[in-house]
């Protein structure tokens, strides 16, 4: 990642803003682009933010939770190296292609807020599985054949699968061409591994969706009354309220110590 990046920002016409990240953090880009895609909103209804050519965004609920603390709807959408395949397919085509979305409370706090992949479930679940020597459910991956499979190894050497079969593809599909097809970068098949330490820069998309509530007179109501819906039921809630975020994280002293060590620039013997 070039950590240096200074975005470019460009704003071709009217209700879209358009953001360089330069091979730089997304969060950088973000950050630069936002203010004029919120005032591009209030002025049009609706605004278009896309960043292209930059890192993984990692949680891409943080960006729709700022836009929605902004008094906005925010849906965001972005790309990530392959790993899924089509169904009946065996070739990594899509990442796990996440979407958010994120509305205010009128009140400068967010009424609702989720953020979740196109896939059956996160690859960090069948890395701890294999770990942990436990089988994984059918249907999170194929092997290297195409073959359902309950061996972790195997579907680490293989492909996860789309959640809810074609339903969860067509939507990772949405989301490969509003990230990479309207933001610039490349397709998730031709980017390289997040964790590889050489190579080309990652150059993925993140593209946003604005909207000014303030559109509708019923917005405000139509979410009090789905809140009140929801909540009535005992140990439900919309996703995103009622979170409360931590103000301490508790580190183990080794992990402390391996992060201090990699900030560094040295392994040690970890």
């Amino acid at each position: 990642v070039n950590a240096a990046a200074v975005p470019i920002i460009d704003q071709p016409r009217p209700g879209v803003v358009r953001v360089d990240a330069q091979f730089g953090f997304a969060q950088c880009a973000f950050a630069d682009g936002l203010p004029p895609a919120l005032d591009a909103a209030r002025d049009c209804g609706v605004a278009v933010l896309t960043i292209g050519h930059s890192h993984t965004c990692t949680a891409l609920g943080y960006f729709t939770e700022q836009i929605a603390l902004a008094g906005m709807i925010g849906l965001g959408f972005t790309n990530a190296t392959p790993i899924v395949a089509p169904p009946g397919g065996k070739t990594r085509i899509i990442g796990t292609n996440p979407f958010a979305f994120a509305v205010p409370d009128g009140k400068g706090g967010v009424g609702m807020a989720f953020d979740q992949s196109t896939t059956a479930v996160a690859l960090g679940r069948i890395t701890m599985a294999k770990a942990a020597g436990e089988a994984i459910p059918e249907g999170w991956a194929v092997d290297a054949n195409g073959a359902p499979t309950t061996d972790p190894a195997a579907a680490l050497g293989g492909s996860l699968c789309s959640a809810g079969g074609y339903k969860g593809w067509g939507i990772g599909l949405m989301v490969e061409l509003m990230a990479a097809g309207l933001a610039g970068g490349l397709l998730s098949q031709d980017v390289k591994p997040l964790k590889a330490v050489e190579g080309a820069p990652h150059d993925l998309s993140q593209t946003f969706v604005i909207i000014d509530p303030g559109t509708s007179l019923q917005f405000g109501e139509r979410l009090e009354q789905l809140v009140a819906s929801v909540e009535q039921e005992p140990g439900a809630r919309l996703p995103g309220r009622g979170r409360v975020p931590d103000e301490r994280v508790e580190v183990p002293a080794a992990l402390a110590e391996q992060l201090t060590l990699l900030g560094q620039g040295n392994t040690g013997d970890h």
